[in-house]
């Protein structure tokens, strides 16, 4: 690192008692260091990206004499290592056009206010973003936004999956179609759309059904996709072939979807933490419905053809699928798999979080030997 500095987002301020606040005031980000010589502060004051490591060292030991070299450069390592200190020398990838620049400027931004692991440029993290591939499945409701907010934050390649036409009753919770578009294949449509948002971005798709899980092996192993992206809910079984392909393909995936006003997305890893088969069991092993012995499921959570849902619920579902994407394909925020997470619009103040470990008796990723079902 030639010339660290503080990033603008994380910039320091002290406290009245006179401790050091360094990383911005959200949680989950930001750091309080006890500073009582005031050292701690001439140094983030030094690293504004004019000075090279060792004038840094230099500017703090001549404002406190009595201080010891290594332990400046200790705290400086400590600062490198959280994250909050990048390199202003640092020149933007020769593969990263102006235009991309001009174009990513703010969400590079906003992935480097998030960003706790150290890194020298501000556009590393785009650029992994420009190396990703993706496989979507399902171009609806949820997965509409969700593949507009991918396009238009630079994903390398997106292909999509979809076998549906636009018909008169998605229009009400699937900007993605206009009108016009009814009567037409939803890939179609979607292509057009997304291929106009971004030219940066390669879009490519088709009219397909997912039959079972060896349809979903087979496009995994036609390209080297970094993420599958689920956001369809039919077939009923479509989860447990996506969570049986991705663990058999080694490929992260997420999923996400609305039922009445409950949003969620889930975030699965192969071999790291629970499956979405070990998350459905922890969740019906925990459930307690209090039905009368002749009643089943259905009686405490009715099915019906189509999912009541409007324009809000799909949104938050495919802004949140994503964040997940996004997260999983960058590393920022950091988030750890085997989980789902969303929130409840009748009580929005109380999100939902379930994590569980990985169960050993788990048919998909436990212990004892699985079929392919």
């Amino acid at each position: 690192m030639r010339r660290p500095r503080v990033k603008p987002e994380h910039r320091a301020y002290r406290t009245a008692d006179g401790h050091v606040r360094i990383g911005s005031v959200v949680y989950g980000i930001g750091a309080e260091i006890r500073d009582p010589h005031g050292w701690v502060w001439s140094l983030v004051d030094a690293l504004d990206g004019t000075r090279e490591v060792g004038e840094v060292v230099e500017a703090v030991l001549s404002e406190h004499v009595a201080l010891a070299e290594e332990d400046v450069c200790e705290a400086l390592v400590d600062l490198l290592e959280a994250g909050f200190v990048e390199d202003a020398a640092a020149a933007p990838p020769v593969e990263l056009s102006e235009r991309e620049q001009k174009r990513y400027g703010r969400g590079a931004a906003l992935f480097r206010w998030m960003d706790l692991t150290p890194r020298n440029s501000v556009w590393d993290v785009q650029m992994r973003l420009r190396g990703a591939r993706v496989l979507l499945i399902g171009v609806g409701g949820t997965g509409g936004y969700a593949a507009q907010a991918l396009v238009a934050s630079g994903v390398g390649l997106l292909h999509l999956v979809e076998p549906d036409v636009v018909e008169l009753s998605n229009l009400n919770r699937q900007p993605l179609f206009q009108e016009s578009d009814i009567g037409r294949p939803k890939a179609d449509a979607a292509l057009e759309v997304l291929r106009g948002k971004n030219s940066d971005v390669r879009v490519t798709g088709e009219r397909g059904h997912v039959r079972g899980p060896g349809d979903l092996r087979a496009r995994l192993a036609a390209d080297d996709y970094s993420l599958l992206v689920l956001a369809a809910d039919r077939p009923d079984a479509i989860r447990r072939w996506t969570n049986r392909a991705c663990l058999d393909a080694g490929v992260p995936w997420v999923d996400g979807g609305y039922r009445g006003p409950l949003v969620s997305v889930g975030v699965h890893v192969p071999g790291r933490g629970a499956c979405w088969e070990c998350l459905r069991a922890w969740e019906v092993e925990r459930r307690d419905l209090r039905l009368g012995p002749d009643e089943d499921e259905s009686a405490a959570s009715p099915r019906m053809p189509w999912n009541p849902a409007n324009a809000v619920t799909a949104g938050l579902s495919g802004s949140l699928l994503a964040h997940a994407a996004l997260a999983l394909l960058t590393g920022v925020p950091a988030l750890d798999p085997g989980c789902r997470l969303g929130l409840n619009l009748m009580v929005p103040g109380e999100p939902m979080t379930e994590r569980f470990p990985r169960r050993p008796d788990c048919p998909a990723c436990g212990d004892a030997p699985r079929g392919h079902g």
